[in-house]
């Protein structure tokens, strides 16, 4: 649109453009509520500049106010606005912008988004110029320029502004989260993250937890060497106060093949050992050694402590160094599992056995010992004795009769690997289901059979709800005594019993649901505790199109006598209420009838009679939320030669018989349901012929009479 737009145009789109240009200045308003009001707030540099000239395409826009505090307007060019009033940058935009454009009647200017340009220096992931709203501060200026790199020194950041340096102290408040720490941010400061001086002066990727890797110590003279069996040997600086735990910690911590009882200390060039096990387990200070500047500490590895007796102990089998060890007096069996690098992953740890020099076998089960299940304990090892750790049995090993029978459980059936499982006497039911991968989705977990052999020979079956003792949260004790030998045997759910009839008739019929008449699918179905009616419902399918939902039965049959409910299922469909619903039980029998059979299952009493005029005559069922409107359609509703003025309607009461006319002709004029005549069950209702009522009569009479006239006028008579 040009300048010279006639007035009457503009003043015609005067009413829209203010009212956009005011909902921008709510908007911009809204968003910079917590900063200095418009007559006390100053353009600064990263401010974005709203100008609103309804018209001019090109002026109509924002412009960000750059470096030296400029905006660039088309037409005009460079505007210096930096430092002024935001009150007063509409008057000095009026006055740039007169020259060129005649109508600046409709002209707004204001500050769009106070925003701060920050230049961020030094050791950050992406430096350089940043752009924030106006109130960030100095993490989220960071955070903007990608981040701290690896060895930045977080206590000595500068904030630069105009000359000046202010000094920061950036950890201080990340281990305080105290905001005063933090300056405020203004538009051209310089941000300058200076960079650790333990980083050195070669640029490489930088992990702090790593800086003590090879110690810290600058005065080599006096640094406390500790080498050997810890995490991170190397030289530390001496303190006075410092203990040798404090340098074995500061060195990472011993490994798990350290010697710690054989730990060896150098200082003023006497040698000392150090047992640390005793000190640990009695807290004595005083067998703590003294450390003195220029020290060495060494942490021999265990097994050179264990080769230094003159035993021999000998360790094979399943461990990571099998082999001969010479052992001191005070080792015991665990110091000579853990100098052979202790059990592989293959071993079976249940069946370590020791060879005596007397030739005896002493087993010894080091799962249940580290457990603390039972009363295993350590055996004692003497010189010559050997030590096996054998392998433990692969279940996909072929050969599995090497478990012999006095330690297998069979487990059979609808599992995810059937199999002859090694047992221990720490498992119970549900760690054998578990090890063979537990029941599949076909198994039948309320009734797995546990066959145990008792000591006279006999065996005991006993069967166990695994779904019962889920739900209910059972203690352990609660599961079925399962030992060594036992077999344990989960049944399959029966199949439809139009698929196999076999599988169908192996299920208990104690555990079943009879349904039959109208169903989807009637028959025999597993029932257990947790199901109710509506699931053995729908489990047959639902009922069919034809089925009588308002007259199901269900005969009890677990009771000590026979007992018979009767269900409307369509009112709960209606209603929702569930105390509609009857409890079944395991036995029992549900019978859906078939519709249109009042005459057979429903007495006169039971139904309301439909005769005379009407599409469908009969019998019909009669509820209380039903009115007359709805029998009448559920008949068919009266026919063309029905006399719906004078329907009649018998009620059935305690003492005679009563009848009532209703007028439908009337009743669908005035729409007046309180003239609907009450109906109970027993009622009948006679919708009457036209033909039969006494004024057709008479006007069929007449119509016979003008015929013989007629007939007599033609014949002369």
């Amino acid at each position: 649109m040009s300048r010279f737009t006639p007035f009457i145009f503009v003043f015609l789109l005067l009413p829209i453009l203010s009212t956009s240009v005011f909902s921008d200045q709510a908007g911009a308003a809204s968003e910079e509520s917590s900063l200095p009001t418009q007559s006390a707030y100053r353009v600064q540099i990263g401010d974005i500049i709203r100008v609103s000239l309804p018209g001019e395409e090109s002026i109509d826009t924002t412009f960000d106010v750059d470096t030296l505090g400029r905006i660039y307007l088309p037409e005009v060019g460079a505007f210096k606005v930096g430092g002024i009033l935001e009150s007063s940058l509409e008057a000095n935009t009026r006055r740039i912008l007169s020259p060129i454009f005649q109508d600046l009647i409709n002209l707004h200017v204001y500050v769009y988004k106070r925003q701060v340009l920050v230049n961020v220096l030094g050791y950050v992931k992406n430096p350089g110029e940043v752009i924030l709203p106006a109130n960030s501060n100095i993490q989220q200026i960071i955070q903007a320029a990608g981040g701290l790199r690896s060895g930045a020194q977080l206590d000595k950041l500068h904030l630069r502004r105009e000359g000046k340096i202010i000094d920061l102290d950036y950890k201080r408040y990340l281990d305080t989260g105290n905001p005063d720490l933090l300056p405020s941010v203004r538009s051209m400061d310089i941000l300058f993250v200076p960079a650790s001086p333990k980083i050195g002066n070669v640029e490489v990727e930088f992990d702090p937890a790593k800086i003590a890797d090879s110690g810290d110590a600058s005065d080599k003279k006096n640094a406390i060497k500790v080498f050997g069996e810890v995490n991170s040997p190397g030289s530390f600086s001496f303190k006075s106060s410092g203990s040798i735990l404090d340098f074995i910690m500061r060195a990472g911590g011993v490994t798990r093949y350290a010697g710690v009882e054989q730990i060896r200390i150098i200082s003023e060039g006497s040698p000392t050992l150090f047992n640390l096990k005793t000190y640990l387990e009695s807290g004595d200070s005083t067998l703590l050694p003294e450390i003195t500047a220029g020290s060495t500490v060494f942490v021999p590895r265990q097994e050179e402590a264990v080769k230094s007796g003159a035993n021999t102990i000998y360790v094979m089998g399943e461990v990571f160094h099998p082999g001969a060890y010479e052992i001191p007096k005070e080792a015991g069996f665990m110091d000579v599992i853990a100098n052979a690098g202790g059990p592989t992953r293959y071993a079976d740890s249940r069946q370590i056995r020791i060879l005596k020099s007397d030739n005896s076998v002493v087993r010894f089960d080091l799962t249940a010992f580290t457990e603390g299940i039972g009363e295993t304990s350590i055996p004692n090892i003497e010189p010559g004795d050997a030590v096996f750790v054998p392998e433990k049995t692969d279940i996909n090993e072929k050969s599995w009769l090497k478990i012999s029978p006095d330690r297998a459980v069979r487990v059979i059936g609808e599992v995810v690997r059937p199999s002859r499982v090694e047992w221990s006497q720490e498992m119970s039911l549900l760690d054998l289901l578990a090890h063979v991968g537990g029941p599949v989705s076909r198994a039948d977990t309320s009734n797995i059979e546990v066959l145990t052999p008792q000591p006279d020979g006999s065996i005991k079956t006993t069967l166990f709800d695994l779904d019962k003792f889920m739900k209910r949260g059972l203690a352990d004790d609660q599961l079925p005594k399962v030992v060594a030998g036992s077999t344990v045997r989960v049944h399959d759910l029966p199949q439809d019993p139009s698929d196999n009839k076999s599988q169908w008739v192996r299920q208990a019929s104690e555990k079943s649901i009879y349904i039959f008449g109208q169903v989807g699918a009637p028959g025999r179905y597993m029932f257990t505790d947790n199901l109710n009616f509506l699931d053995i419902l729908s489990a047959a399918d639902g009922p069919t199109k034809d089925a009588d939902l308002h007259n199901i039965r269900i005969s009890h049959r677990n009771g000590n006598q026979a007992k018979v409910t009767r269900l409307n299922l369509a009112l709960y469909f209606e209603t929702g209420d569930e105390h509609l619903l009857p409890d079944v039980k395991m036995g029992d029998t549900i019978y859906v009838p078939e519709k249109e059979r009042l005459w057979i299952d429903h007495s006169k009493e039971a139904t309301v009679r439909v005769l005379g005029a009407i599409h469908k005559p009969g019998r019909y069922r009669f509820s209380d939320n039903m009115t007359i409107l709805d029998l009448l359609a559920e008949a068919g509703g009266p026919d063309n030669n029905a006399q719906i003025t004078k329907i009649a309607i018998v009620n059935v009461s305690c003492c005679k018989d009563q009848a009532r006319i209703f007028n439908l002709k009337k009743f669908s004029r005035n729409a007046r349901f309180s003239d609907l005549p009450l109906l109970r069950e027993g009622d009948t209702v006679f919708v009457p012929n036209k033909n039969d009522s006494r004024g057709a009569k008479i006007r069929e009479g007449l119509g016979d009479i003008l015929r013989i006239a007629s007939f007599a006028l033609l014949l002369g008579l």
